[in-house]
């Protein structure tokens, strides 16, 4: 069982801007772990001043436990699910579960044309961005994966049964792709019925729908 109170800080960048900082943000929240949030706004003439106080990298998120500092999110990931082994923050199949690492890993490796494309700014999107054929083959791969993924897992029984996640349930390669749903709602990407059910699953998620209302609220520093 997760504890109660907060064993963990974690560093993140602005929710209007830091798509990685979403990804540790939200493993953590749907499951169950409390923490404290530390938020460094980004592009600032402090910000990597002030990263570094955390994190060699510079870079967020950053997960402080105790006086251990873990950045990278899928670090940060693999930390949380060792140390909460009762938690499926991986598929408890082991066949699922490397799967599950290798999707999110092509996440976190992978898609740069998208990125650059389809930025992450929750405030200020731009409604159906012209797509170069980097994008619009990096694209059609995620919604590759997600069709695939999904229709294994529907089996005739549909979304309500499983919760229309990519294995079933909430899980670490969820929190990977949760910037992507994103970023297709904020752009109008138009996507297959199966990959937009997907993407209301995500976008559904409460604990999402709270980091989007604090990234619309959000005001940068003067």
């Amino acid at each position: 069982m997760a504890p109660d109170h907060p064993t963990h800080r974690l560093v993140i960048g602005d929710k209007n801007l830091s798509s990685w900082s979403l990804r540790a943000w939200l493993l953590l929240r749907q499951f169950g772990l409390p923490f404290e949030e530390v938020l460094i706004h980004l592009d600032q003439p402090d910000t990597s001043r002030k990263i570094l106080a955390y994190s060699p990298a510079a870079r967020v998120p950053v997960l402080l436990a105790g006086d251990q500092a873990v950045w990278d999110t899928l670090a940060i990931t693999e930390f949380i699910a060792e140390a909460h082994p009762e938690l499926a923050v991986w598929p408890r199949d082991p066949v699922q579960r490397a799967r599950a690492r290798v999707v999110a890993a092509e996440m976190h490796a992978g898609f740069e044309a998208l990125r650059e494309g389809l930025p992450f700014n929750v405030q200020a999107p731009v409604r159906q961005p012209a797509h170069g054929a980097d994008m619009a083959a990096d694209i059609a791969r995620i919604c590759q994966i997600w069709r695939e993924l999904r229709q294994e897992r529907q089996g005739g029984a549909g979304r309500d049964a499983d919760g229309g996640f990519l294995f079933g349930g909430f899980c670490a390669a969820d929190a990977m792709y949760a910037p992507v749903a994103v970023r297709f709602r904020l752009h109008g990407v138009a996507v297959d019925d199966i990959c937009q059910d997907y993407v209301d699953a995500v976008l559904q998620l409460p604990s999402l729908q709270s980091w989007l209302d604090d990234a619309r609220r959000e005001m940068p520093p003067s």
